[in-house]
C-alpha cells in the first residue's frame, strides 16, 4: 500500500513556490528532488498532483524527470 498523504505535502510545496513567485528553474529543481524523495517513501498518488499542475511547464518537467507523465 502506498503513501497517499504525500499528495498534500507536494501540493503545499508547489503552491508555496508559485505564490512566492519562484522562477521555473527553482520550481523544477526543487520539485524534482521532492518528487524523488516522496517516491522513495512509496508515494502512489503522483498523478493526482500532476493533474493539478499539468498547465505549469516547470512542474510537468519535474514530474517527467521522475518518469511520471500525464497521458491525455
Amino acid at each position: 500500500m502506498g503513501w497517499g498523504s504525500a499528495y498534500r505535502i507536494f501540493n503545499n510545496v508547489a503552491d508555496g513556490l508559485i505564490e512566492a513567485g519562484a522562477d521555473d528553474d527553482v520550481k523544477e529543481k526543487t520539485l524534482t528532488k521532492l518528487i524523488r524523495d516522496l517516491q522513495a517513501e512509496d508515494w502512489d498518488t503522483e498523478l493526482d498532483s500532476l493533474q493539478d499542475y499539468r498547465n505549469d511547464p516547470a512542474i510537468v518537467r519535474a514530474f517527467a524527470a521522475n518518469n511520471i507523465r500525464w497521458e491525455d
